[in-house]
């Protein structure tokens, strides 16, 4: 299938490791245009030097998105590089364990600032571009957002607002045919995730017990199955779909977790 993705430019946030980084290769992969937004300048060269050796183009810049105006440089950076802007895929995020008992409300607040509002200005700052290509942007959420999680109120509450600004932004860009929709992970092995796993006291016996928990075989999504949810959302294939959470989970969320081992039992 042709996504007729070939030349447009996306900005991606965290795009150096985990899901920001398959997004950037799938993209490449359709002949598109990765800007891989990371301040982990390293890899985020060793990404962009990837696509690049494969016949490619891509820009890394290494930025924090820690304010409004790092967003403005990213768009402007984008904008001299490749004169236009045709998506943005908002990623960058970390569960940082900010919970309602450990936590403060000082804590919780710089929860929120770096885990939503960098996705608030990088489209803000985007979108004029937008306008003129008539572009997308894609929010990457959490199933936290919807199921809770225990412990991450700062993370859950920012998860729960990108989901409510994927509809808000829909419905208010609507006139500029600019579709925004949302994808939903559940649980992915990305580097922070094998990172959080290694600290605990038994991680394969942990992992275990967690991919069992996952109707659809009983395994950890990969990034790469999320990164496709959100290159085909870019894509005009999806020309018709905005507003929308699409749960790239295996049924973590919505079935009964019994369910994928009454099918093989079957």
């Amino acid at each position: 299938m042709n996504l007729e993705l070939e030349g447009r430019v996306v900005l991606i946030s965290g795009a150096a490791r985990g899901i920001g980084r398959a997004v950037a290769l799938s993209l490449a992969s359709e002949q598109a245009i990765p800007v891989i937004v990371d301040p982990r300048q390293e890899e985020g060269n060793a990404l962009a030097a990837e696509i690049e050796a494969a016949g490619g183009t891509a820009l890394a810049l290494p930025k924090l998105l820690d304010s409004g105006r790092d967003c403005e440089k990213v768009v402007e950076s984008a904008l001299v590089k490749f004169g236009k802007i045709d998506g943005v895929v908002n990623n960058a995020g970390h569960n940082d364990g900010v919970g309602l008992e450990s936590g403060s409300a000082d804590a919780f607040e710089e929860s929120l600032r770096k885990n939503v509002s960098h996705y608030f200005g990088l489209a803000h700052h985007a979108l004029p571009f937008l306008k003129k290509s008539r572009g997308c942007i894609v929010n990457i959420s959490s199933k936290t957002a919807v199921t809770g999680q225990g412990a991450t109120s700062g993370y859950a509450a920012a998860k729960g607002a990108q989901l409510a600004l994927t509809r808000e932004w829909a419905t208010e860009l609507l006139r500029f045919g600019i579709r925004v929709n949302a994808v939903v992970p559940a649980e992915v092995m990305t580097p922070a995730y094998d990172a959080w796993l290694e600290e605990l006291d038994d991680p394969q016996r942990a992992l275990d017990d967690i991919q069992q928990r996952i109707p659809l075989g009983n395994r950890l999504t990969k990034p790469e199955e999320v990164a496709d949810a959100v290159v085909f959302l870019l894509s005009a294939r999806a020309s018709h779909i905005t507003g929308q959470h699409i749960h790239v989970d295996g049924g973590y969320v919505h079935l009964d977790r019994a369910a994928g081992f009454l099918v093989r039992e079957s």
